[in-house]
């Protein structure tokens, strides 16, 4: 089983060594294709050399039509993208390699993952179900695409559609559950999501499309809003998502770019501590 990891990438240079990092320690079979719109930040001086990544710079439309051209590059069995402030957790592909062999009849896999501050400390964490279509339809996407899986069978029949331009995960994950893809969920932690303040989740223009999307919904959905997140809070406790135990992780930092630092979690939390941080993540629980 081969993997192709794509990162859309523009100016975010140390970002980006970190991410590539994190996936050259996989020790899957994998190729990682970095889709740089041509960034002027110092990136193309190094990216251009480095043996870890195929790179290619050209303008594109945005996000999601980096990420059609950089798996239309691709040539593995498993696809995933991880943006810049992204990182896989040690022995992660290893786990989804595994899951994808004893489950030949699913086609997506998410996986749960630990948010962090820019030096990595641990902020929350966010353990993950399958998404259910009305609620990811009229409220919010409750996965994230760093521990999202997916056969090239999915990419083929379902490419991204680039007049998204920060929401076209939430548009792309409707359109999936909406064909009845199968998915399924790892129950363990395979990445890492940084935490920047700048992440495009919390722009206004991922809230202006994700507004558009609720109103793609029949009206008869759209008025059932309050529901299906009371089922999605419900489904969440039963599921005993809310619960963890201490754990530890690994991840690359800006002071050990080449090394990942080990973070011990002794008081594991399912939301941030400051109401603010909520607006880095696109789930709301």
């Amino acid at each position: 089983m081969r993997f192709s990891i794509v990162t859309p990438s523009y100016r975010s240079s140390n970002w980006l060594r970190l991410c590539i990092a994190s996936v050259s320690d996989q020790h899957v079979d994998l190729e990682h294709i970095v889709q740089d719109a041509g960034s002027d930040d110092g990136t193309l001086d190094w990216l251009l050399t480095d043996k870890r990544v195929r790179p290619f710079v050209e303008k594109d439309r945005g996000m999601y039509d980096a990420l059609n051209r950089g798996f239309n590059r691709s040539n593995g069995d498993v696809l995933a993208w991880l943006n810049c402030d992204e990182q896989y957790l040690e022995g992660a592909l290893s786990e989804v390699e595994s899951w994808f062999t004893a489950h030949p009849e699913s086609e997506v896999l998410f996986g749960d993952i630990v948010m962090t501050d820019p030096q990595g400390e641990y902020l929350f964490h966010r353990k993950v179900q399958v998404p259910l279509l009305h609620h990811t339809w009229t409220c919010h996407l409750s996965t994230l695409s760093c521990a999202t899986f997916f056969r090239r069978s999915v990419f083929e029949r379902c490419r991204f559609d680039p007049e998204w331009r920060d929401a076209g995960d939430g548009h792309w994950m409707v359109r999936l559950l909406r064909s009845g893809t199968r998915m399924g969920t790892l129950d363990q932690f395979t990445s890492v999501f940084t935490c920047t303040g700048a992440n495009m989740s919390a722009g206004p223009n991922a809230k202006n499309e994700n507004r558009r999307l609720r109103a793609t919904a029949p009206l008869w959905v759209q008025s059932l809003r309050p529901w299906f997140v009371a089922q999605h809070r419900l489904r969440r406790w039963m599921g005993r998502m809310y619960e963890q135990a201490p754990f530890s992780y690994s991840v690359y930092t800006s002071a050990s770019p080449t090394q990942r630092a080990c973070r011990k979690v002794e008081v594991p939390r399912f939301r941030p501590e400051k109401q603010q941080t909520r607006t880095d993540t696109n789930e709301r629980e």
